[in-house]
Parts: C-alpha cells; structure tokens; sequence
C-alpha cells in the first residue's frame, strides 16, 4: 500500500483538510456529553426553562457546525480518493503498455483487468474511509475516555479497561480475515477469465453445444467465491457483536460504578449520563473502526495485488533513446544463429535461426503447426528478446533501436484481424493518423477491400472487434491499415486465410507491384500464398529446414515437397 500512497502527493491539501475537518466535527461530539449532563443537573433541577432552552441551543448549533464540518470532510476525502485511484488507474494502464508479450502472457488478460477495475475500487473506497476515518474514530474512543477521567477518575478506570480488550477483539479478527480476501480477488480473477472466454468464444460454444458445461462450470468458480466471501464474512461478522457485549458489558459496569457514586454524593446523575453516553460514543466509533478495518483489510490486500503489477520491469526496455541512423546496405533483415524460448520454458522454440533479407524482396515462410513461424515474425519488430544470437533490421541490432523507431519501419498484419469500435477511417488512421482520403483509398485498393469502402464509406461504423464484418473484410482492412503506413517492412501473419485462392492472389500481385522497395514477410500455411516469394524459409520444430526458391526447395526439401503435395499444388500449378 505504502507504494500507492505517492499517488495523492497531488492531493496532499485535501489529504490533510479532510481528516482535519473530521477531527474538528469529533470535538464538538465530545462536548455534547458534558452539555446534557448540565442540563440534567442544573436546568432540569433547578427547574430552570431558561437554562434547559439555552442549552438546547447549544446542542443544535453543535449539530450544525459538526454537520457542516463532516460534510466539508467527506467532499475532501472524496476529491483526494478519486483523485488517487484515477492517478493509479492511469499509471498502472501506462504500466501495462510498456509490457512486452513476455509479461503480459505470464499475468494473464482477466487478472489485469481485475487489478484495472475491482481492485482499484477496492483501494480506491479504503482511502476514502481512511480520510474520514482513521483519525476520527482513534481520536473519540481516546478523547472519550479523558473527557471520563475528567468527569470521575474512579469510574472512568471501565475506560482503561475496556478499550484495550475492544482493540485486541477489532486488530485480531482483521489479522484472521486478511489472507481470504486475497483468496476471494484471486477467485475473482477466474471468474473474470471464465467469463470473458464465454463472451468473446460464444459462437464457439454454441457450435459445440457446450453451454451447459460452461454454465457449470462457472457456477463452480462462482461457489468457490461465494464459499470464500461467505468464510470471511463470517469472521468479519463476530466484530459487531462481540464488540456489543463488551460495551453493554462495560456500560453495565459503569450504571453500577457510577450509581454507588451518586449514593454518597460524589457525583451527579447528569455526570453519570455523560458517562454512560461517552461509553456510547465509543460503542460507535469503533463499531465504524471495525467496518474502516474490514474496508481497509481489503484495500490492503488489493494494494498488495496491484503493487505486484508495479513491480514487474518489462524484460525489453530501450537501451537509449538515440534514435538509430538508416544504415547504407543491402541487408534489411538478418536473423544471426538466433534460439528462442517463451517464459521460463526449457526447450527451445526457435533453434539455429540464421537467414538475411535483401531491401525489397519477398520472403515466404512456411511450415507445419507449431513449426515457430509467427514466433520468428514476433521477433523482428522485438516483441520478445532472443534468448541466443541476434536480428538485426537495416544494419542494427534491434536491442539498439528505441522502440517507437524500430517498429514505425514495420507494418504488422497479425493472425487474429482485431478491429476497433469506430468508423472505417478512424481505424485506417492507426497506421498513419493524417493519412489523407487518397492515401487510404490506395492501401484499401491493394488489400482488395475496395469494394467495402464503396459500398459503405469511409465512416462507415464498425463494432467492437469487427462483428458487423466477415473474417475476410476483416482480414483485408487490416492488411490496408498496415499499407496505409507505408512501412519499410510488411509482415502478413497468416492474415489471408479467410480469402479465397483467387482474391489471395490479386492481393500477393498488387502488394509486389505496388509497393516497390519494401521488404515482404508472408507468413502462411498454403504453398500458393509463398510460391513466388523471392525466397521460401521452410521450418520445422523450430528449425530450419530449407531456405531457396520454390523450385529449388520442391527438388532439395522434402518437407517442402509434402506441404506442396498435401496441398495438390505442382510445378506446373496455376500461377
């Protein structure tokens, strides 16, 4: 938590003011008590209307000051809470973005978004009751117990007592509840996983037929939660009452004190209802000091979850922030004897990669599933560090490059076609956001997608993730938005698959006559799609296993010869 709190440095005014009007509210509740005792002893004894009238004048002009002072405190403690979790939301989003694939595998989608959303909440609702609060409470139990002493030393000694019982009670269930609100946000964390597989693969399930499977097992994860919050309510639930016994206990004990006192005349019956409200006002504040402890339990916990985020380094980070000058050479790209693994895995996933790419050429890469091929794409625009060897783009290692640089020579067409909420336009401008009309209608003519803009425009709405299009729009306007950039390099990942053969091959044409001078990586699984690439890698299990033309690789490659057979694809095939 301590690592949070330097996000309300911006509200260090309202973080000082909103306890500050608190504790000016707490002492004018603790003079009412001694109030009412006047009243009693000498209005209502002496029968003085007068007095009683004056005093209860008093009464509600303290009423009104302390109104006013919790309400200047509440809007303090909530500008400086809202304050603070927008501060934290913000970082911890700019934190996320710095993330290479690395981390952002190893945490997981759903835990992030729960860290974003519920655990920000959490903390966020924790400094609220903190302000309001945490001085508050302490300062009534305490001032209550002085203002006793004050009244009678004798009876004021139920305080001394009392007091220290209450806390170990409050502090020990709060040090029992801890540990399972962490375990009631991790079963939050599969609950948000389990239900945003449902919601983004819900055509799948309804092919599949497997609703009620899911449903089950999401009411599984759901009794999980209910099984931990229901525990922990538990424990949290002996607060209120066991804290009532003692204090009903303890007022017992003070009607009794404080009786025998008036019998011999050393206090007054106004005194004793003093005391006996000054031990009410205890029973209150700490009643609200173990609702602020169940509070802040969970604030703590979330805090501990969302630091943990903050503690993560992004294992590729910029070495400098020179930005790298283009190099005189041929050689737009080399992979240098380069091995590769995700995470902390132990085999290798790319072995021996070592291949170079002259300016301009077309680059086929080719192979069975899993044989690493987007893995070797990934590592060109450096979403993930190589473990061994080196790539260099244009002459430089791209350790060295700032990575802004680095991946505005690259236009990346990934396997999965994700399209934004917002129009046509809007989305063709993540490529070059000043891209004029012209220059989009272009890279649109180049993926084939033409006839989608004429038909619908380029304001067209398009909803979150492309629903109102088919997989092959999709797959072409996400093509035109990485030729809209107009990249040195263009890697298409497998991003054809949903055209047909022939729109495939108007794409491969007009990218080759089209865009001279840059540097084509096709990623695919057909044969047709890499046939006539200037060069064809082939891979296997990580390897390579044959680098040249097609013509070369379907005399010298066998495993080349069976993707090409498999696929009815011949020398002789139709260009």
């Amino acid at each position: 938590m301590r690592k949070l709190l330097k996000y309300l440095k911006n509200y260090k005014k309202e973080s000082i003011l909103g306890p500050l009007f608190k504790l000016l509210e707490a002492s004018f509740e603790l003079i009412v008590p001694l109030v009412v005792a006047g009243i009693i002893d000498v209005g209502i004894y002496n029968k003085d209307m007068n007095y009683v009238l004056k005093m209860g004048g008093m009464l509600i002009l303290l009423g009104v000051i302390g109104l006013t002072c919790s309400i200047t405190a509440q809007y303090f403690a909530a500008k400086a809470a809202t304050g603070f979790g927008t501060e934290v939301r913000n970082q911890l989003f700019a934190h996320l973005n710095q993330f290479s694939y690395q981390e952002l595998d190893k945490v997981g989608t759903a835990t992030l978004v729960t860290r974003m959303t519920s655990d920000i909440n959490q903390v966020q609702s924790g400094v609220n009751m903190v302000l309001r609060l945490f001085l508050r409470s302490p300062f009534i139990v305490i001032g209550a117990m002085v203002m006793a002493f004050t009244v009678d030393v004798k009876s004021a000694l139920v305080f001394v007592v009392t007091i220290p019982i209450l806390s170990m009670i409050v502090f020990g269930i709060m040090k029992a509840s801890m540990p399972f609100y962490k375990r009631v946000q991790q079963c939050l964390d599969r609950i948000t996983l389990a239900t945003r597989e449902n919601l983004v693969g819900v055509r799948v399930i309804r092919a599949f037929n497997q609703q009620e499977r899911e449903i089950e097992q999401f009411q599984k994860n759901s009794l999980l939660l209910l099984h931990f919050q229901k525990y922990v309510g538990r424990i949290s639930g002996l607060l209120n009452p066991i804290t009532y016994i003692v204090i009903n206990l303890a007022i017992i004990a003070l009607i009794w004190t404080g009786g025998r006192q008036v019998e011999i005349g050393r206090l007054t019956q106004g005194e004793v209802v003093a005391l006996v409200n000054y031990m009410s006002q205890i029973l209150v504040e700490l009643i609200k000091l173990a609702n602020l402890i169940v509070t802040t339990t969970k604030a703590f916990a979330c805090a501990n979850r969302i630091s943990a985020i903050f503690d993560m380094t992004p294992s590729i980070v910029d070495k400098n922030t020179e930005r790298k000058t283009d190099n005189d050479t041929d050689i737009m790209v080399q992979f240098n004897h380069v091995n590769f693994t995700y995470g902390d895995s132990v085999e290798d996933v790319l072995t021996d990669i070592d291949f170079k790419v002259k300016r301009g050429e077309t680059i086929g890469i080719i192979g069975g599933t899993g044989s690493g091929k987007t893995s070797v794409i990934q590592l060109i625009p450096r979403f993930y560090d190589v473990k061994k060897g080196a790539v260099f783009v244009d002459g430089q290692n791209v350790t060295a490059y700032p990575q802004e640089q680095l991946r505005k020579k690259i236009g990346i067409v990934p396997q999965k076609a994700v399209l934004f909420k917002g129009t046509i336009r809007e989305n063709l401008r993540w490529g070059k956001k000043d891209a004029t009309d012209e220059e989009m209608m272009k890279a649109v003519s180049i993926a084939q997608a033409r006839e989608i803009v004429e038909k619908q425009g380029l304001d067209y709405k398009i909803q979150q993730g492309g629903k109102n299009l088919s997989g092959g729009q999709r797959q072409r306007l996400t093509i035109a938005r990485a030729l809209v950039k107009q990249p040195e390099i263009l890697i298409l990942d497998d991003s054809a698959s949903a055209l047909d053969y022939a729109t495939d091959a108007r794409l491969r044409k007009a990218i080759k006559e089209e865009t001279k001078g840059m540097t084509v990586f096709i990623v695919s699984q057909r044969a047709s799609s890499v046939r006539y690439a200037d060069q064809i890698i082939v891979l296997d299990d990580g390897k390579i296993v044959g680098i040249g033309s097609h013509d070369m690789l379907m005399k010298e490659c066998k495993i080349y010869q069976e993707i090409c057979l498999s696929q009815q694809v011949r020398e002789e095939g139709a260009k």
